[in-house]
Formats: structure tokens, C-alpha cells, sequence
């Protein structure tokens, strides 16, 4: 008989409806966090790094390198102290990392002030889907993440341009208030409204034995090893777009002074993923949808790429397919990443907090070393992000296919 102890009561619940987009939100520190300082980026190149302008993508990837590195030590904290002292933890951290990216003089200051903003925000992103784990599992999970990450692509779709509005109002170092505001926004709602879901009894103390036997007890899951290894390809080509998003629309197709309105059209297409994957979830299955959708993202590539070294150009019909191209990419990631959370962590509910930690931590600092040399590669066309996507996603299509299905 399955063991259903570590299932938080429902009376610890809070209305589904509320719940998804207050975890929405959680999840979205991260992709506001990065997408409201795309448009800085020209301006913070100009201003303290102008001799070598790519170092200025290093701003979104000194951010998820902090993050993929809190990502090893929210979890178990969480695990020992509950999740929403480790929720509020960090978001105490990631508000200042803000403070200290706001006044930073220098590009390495700006650089070290958002590693630590990127460890604070690890506490509401993994911590956050602990939380989920901790109330909901298997299909269920994934159909309420999808809910989430559905609302959660809402804030891709206008970060940008409010990044772009406050750049216009007080400059690009505002842009780090409005992270202070988000996160005091979102640690009061969680702080008030959403009950603890792990009580004193089912608490892990934060020893070095038990977090070793926690981590070793997930690493020798076979399926979870393969899971973690998808998503490392998967967040590195989507870390890879995302780094040469701006430099793509500007430089290469002459789109910059509408960068915000397209990013905006691309992310608003790929929240219709998730919408979608909630809905097929239940009947098609979680390992089915993440592998075709690799399926289809390496096909579709290698043809984008094949277009682009035949000389497709870049004026509109070469814009249109970039494009569409783009959206595609993070089309593809709501059709998996909610899948694979749920599937790596089915079997790890009574140590949730830990081994979305450790799978986390692992995809994501392993991503940064795929997206980072890919973003550093750019030479005024889109060919290295696009074949960056072909061979991770046809990797990952690989891997999926030696999975068990569940």
C-alpha cells in the first residue's frame, strides 16, 4: 500500500485558486528577476562595461549562478525549519542582493550583487516547490504547476516592458526597487495567508549526515538522475536564448526599440504551453508530453538552422522565423519543465525540500556552463543559440526515451 504520510491534510490548504497564484509568484522571482533587466542591459554595457558589451549578459548569468547554487542548501534548510522561514529567508537575502546591485559602482559589484540576489531568490523557487509537493503529487502536481506556470508566464510577458518603463522614468538602477517591492509584496502574502505545511514532526535536523543520506538516497535513482540531466539541457538552452535575447532583436534584426513588445507577443505564446499541458496531463501522461515535445524542438531547429546558414537573411521573413523560432523554445519548456519536476520528485515526497535541492541546484549551475559559452558565442547571428538548441534538445530527447514510464 502506498505511503501517503508526508501528504500535508487538506485543512492546510489554501483555496486551489489562491494557492496557484500566490506558488506563481514564487516561481516568477526568477523570470522577473532576469527579464525586467533586458532592456538595461545596452545601458549598464554603456556605462560600466563599454570596451566589451557581451560581458553585460554575464548580469543574467551571475543571477542564475546564484540561484543554482542557493538552490543546494534552501531545501534542507527548509527541510529542518519549515518552508516558509525558508521561503522569507530568502527573499530577505534576495532584497539585499537588490540594495546592493542599486548603489554598485562597478561591473564586478553589480556582478557579485546579483550572485547574491540569485541565492536569495533560490529560497522561493525551490522551497516554493517543496511547498507544491508537499500538499499535491504525481498528476495532480503537474496539472497545479502548470496552472502556475501559466500565470507565472504572465510576468516574462510584461517585465521587460516594465523594465523598460522604469529605465525611462529613473534609469536602469531603479529597475532593482522594483525587485525590492516584489519581494516584500510576495513574502507578506506568503507570510500571512499560507499555512506551514511541514510540521515539527516530519522535520529533518540540518546535519551533514542527514543531508548526505538524503542526497545520496536521490542520486541513486536511476530515473531521477536522467530527469535531472533533461532539465540541465533544458534550462541551458533557455538560459542561452534568454542571455542573447536582446543583442538577437537589436543587433541582429534591427528590433530593439520594440524588444519589449515582442518579448512580450513570444511569452504570451508560450503561456498558452502551459494552459495546455494542464489540460493534457491528466490523460496523455507526464513523460510522454516532455519527450515529444524534445522530439519536435530538435526537428524544428535543425530546419531553423538549416534556413538561417542558407541564407534566409535578416530582414522580415528572416525576423518571422527567428521568432517564431524563439517562441517555440519556451512553448517547449512549458510542455516539460512543470513534467519533469513532478516526475523526479513522485517518489520523494518525504524529503521533498532536499531533493528538489539537490535536482535544482544540479540542472541549474550545470545549465549556466551551456548557456554561458553559447551567450559569450554571439557574432551577429542567431546560428550559435540555435544550434545550442538543436543538440541539447535532441539529448534530452534521448534521455527521456530511457526513462520508465510511470
Amino acid at each position: 500500500m502506498r505511503d501517503t504520510s508526508h501528504i500535508v491534510p487538506a485543512d492546510r490548504r489554501l483555496p486551489t485558486g489562491e494557492f496557484t497564484v500566490m506558488i506563481a509568484m514564487l516561481f516568477a522571482t526568477i523570470a522577473f528577476s532576469i527579464d525586467a533587466m533586458l532592456p538595461a542591459l545596452p545601458e549598464i554595457a554603456a556605462e560600466l562595461t563599454p570596451d566589451a558589451v557581451n560581458h553585460a549578459q554575464l548580469i543574467l548569468t551571475a543571477f542564475v549562478l546564484g540561484m543554482g547554487a542557493g538552490t543546494a542548501v534552501a531545501g534542507p534548510i527548509s527541510d529542518a525549519t519549515g518552508r516558509k522561514p525558508a521561503i522569507i529567508g530568502g527573499f530577505t537575502l534576495y532584497i539585499a542582493g537588490a540594495v546592493m546591485a542599486h548603489y554598485a559602482p562597478t561591473i564586478e559589484l553589480l556582478l557579485a550583487a546579483r550572485v547574491i540576489q540569485g541565492l536569495g531568490a533560490a529560497g522561493p523557487r525551490i522551497v516554493g516547490l517543496a511547498l507544491v509537493r508537499d500538499l499535491y503529487e504525481g498528476r495532480e502536481m503537474a496539472r497545479v504547476t502548470s496552472f502556475a506556470m501559466t500565470i507565472f508566464m504572465i510576468v516574462p510577458a510584461v517585465a521587460p516592458s516594465i523594465g523598460a518603463v522604469i529605465i525611462g522614468l529613473a534609469g536602469w538602477r531603479a529597475v532593482f526597487l522594483a525587485f525590492v517591492v516584489f519581494g516584500l509584496i510576495a513574502s507578506l502574502w506568503l507570510g500571512l495567508r499560507q499555512p506551514e505545511t511541514l510540521l515539527s514532526p516530519r522535520r529533518r535536523p540540518l546535519s551533514g549526515r542527514n543531508i548526505l543520506s538524503a542526497a545520496r538516497e536521490v542520486l541513486s535513482d536511476r530515473d531521477v538522475r536522467l530527469y535531472t540531466v533533461v532539465m540541465t539541457l533544458g534550462f541551458g538552452q533557455m538560459f542561452a536564448l534568454l542571455s542573447t535575447a536582446q543583442q538577437l532583436f537589436d543587433v541582429t534584426y534591427g528590433q530593439g526599440a520594440d524588444f519589449p513588445k515582442w518579448f512580450a507577443l513570444m511569452a504570451a505564446i508560450a503561456a498558452s504551453a502551459s494552459l495546455l499541458n494542464a489540460k493534457l496531463v491528466m490523460r496523455v501522461g507526464m513523460r510522454r508530453l516532455a519527450t515529444d515535445a524534445y522530439l519536435w524542438q530538435a526537428l524544428s531547429s535543425a530546419v531553423v538552422l538549416a534556413l538561417v546558414l542558407g541564407g534566409i537573411g535578416t530582414g522580415w521573413p528572416g525576423f518571422a522565423v527567428f521568432f517564431l523560432w524563439g517562441s517555440s523554445v519556451f512553448f517547449m519548456a512549458g510542455l516539460t519543465f512543470g513534467n519533469l519536476n513532478a516526475l523526479a520528485l513522485q517518489k520523494m515526497g518525504h524529503i521533498a525540500g532536499m531533493a528538489a535541492s539537490v535536482i535544482s541546484a544540479i540542472s541549474t549551475i550545470l545549465a549556466v556552463l551551456i548557456a554561458g559559452p553559447v551567450g559569450q558565442a554571439f557574432d551577429g547571428t542567431p546560428v550559435p543559440v540555435i544550434l545550442g538548441v538543436v543538440l541539447c534538445s535532441a539529448l534530452a530527447w534521448m534521455l527521456m526515451r530511457r526513462t520508465m514510464p510511470h
